[in-house]
């Protein structure tokens, strides 16, 4: 799940923290890196267990109903369509998930509220009304459904975002990367899935997790060479004029570049611009864009950097 635009947006954040701080131990750098990545699987994890949350306060409000309707005889026959769904009950079920949320705490107990308004949101949206008055039951339209809710009610919630920066400080900028990987999740369950169907895992391989500190580390040793060639594109400036934010995006730019020619220069490029898009000033995203590549160029000439990162 944590790919390659997450690990670098956890990569300025700790190094700005790093810098920040005056800290000079790169162990603390690389722990605080990795905690930080470890948090954002708890977050993908905990927007499973959010909808697993809505599909068990939904039974309870059926059951609630229902005892009423049997006290006052109104004779209403609820519907159970909703609460027998087969991708929520699959989700529920699973093993992966459980054991996740049992082994780190993960729990909305605290938050019921929170869960209960998101329902009534679902209860009142018309893809919830077709889903429950269509004369069809197909297990693709029980995960459609779940699918609508988490892209219609659970991504872009600022309620749910100012909730979770609340529950969990690493979790700040997490949510929109976590989001795509849920939606990912939704869609590889199947009529077949068993309690066994396997979740996404934190690492794609250890390939990633080696990417992430051995980037950090290159960026914390290579510092004053990364400034010096920084220095040599500014001119009459001096480097302390540079922004701290934009000195942090180009030394990690500098350091992915000159560490992992196998990675194409636009790809590395282009990451760290829509980086400094994200955290720095309007103006930084254009001036991030010409220093790394004049950098780079400059590095390709006097063949201190393979050609073979110019690839596309």
């Amino acid at each position: 799940m944590i790919n390659r635009e997450l690990i670098r947006i956890k990569l300025v954040q700790v190094l700005y923290s790093y810098l920040q701080k005056g800290i000079h131990n790169p162990d603390v750098a690389e722990k605080e890196l990795l905690l930080s990545l470890d948090k954002a699987y708890d977050l993908y994890n905990y927007m499973l267990l959010l909808m697993v949350e809505v599909g068990r306060i939904s039974v309870r409000m059926l059951e609630m109903r229902q005892s009423r309707s049997m006290k006052l005889k109104d004779g209403i026959q609820w519907s159970r369509k909703f609460v027998d769904n087969r991708f929520i009950l699959q989700l529920e079920s699973n093993k992966q998930l459980r054991a996740y949320c049992d082994e780190q705490a993960l729990s909305w107990a605290d938050h019921e509220d929170f869960v209960r308004n998101l329902y009534n949101k679902v209860e009142e949206s018309e893809y919830y009304k077709e889903y429950m008055t269509s004369e069809t039951s197909t297990y693709e339209e029980d995960r459609e459904m779940w699918r609508l809710i988490y892209r219609h009610l659970i991504c872009n919630n600022e309620e749910l975002s100012n909730l979770l920066e609340d529950i969990n400080v690493y979790w700040n900028d997490d949510k929109t990367i976590v989001d795509t990987f849920v939606l990912k999740t939704i869609n590889r369950f199947t009529a077949e899935s068993t309690a066994a169907q396997p979740l996404i895992p934190e690492y794609k391989t250890d390939a990633d997790r080696d990417f992430a500190t051995k980037l950090l580390y290159r960026a914390l040793v290579g510092q004053e060479y990364f400034y010096g060639l920084i220095a040599s594109t500014t001119r009459k400036w001096e480097l302390g004029r540079i922004a701290l934010m934009d000195r942090i995006i180009l030394q990690l730019g500098l350091a992915e570049i000159t560490t992992y020619p196998n990675i194409p220069l636009s790809v590395s490029i282009n990451e760290y611009v829509e980086i400094a898009k994200m955290y720095s000033t309007p103006k930084s995203a254009k001036y991030i864009n010409a220093t790394l590549d004049t950098i780079a160029k400059k590095l390709i000439d006097e063949g201190k950097l393979v050609k073979d990162s110019m690839n596309e």
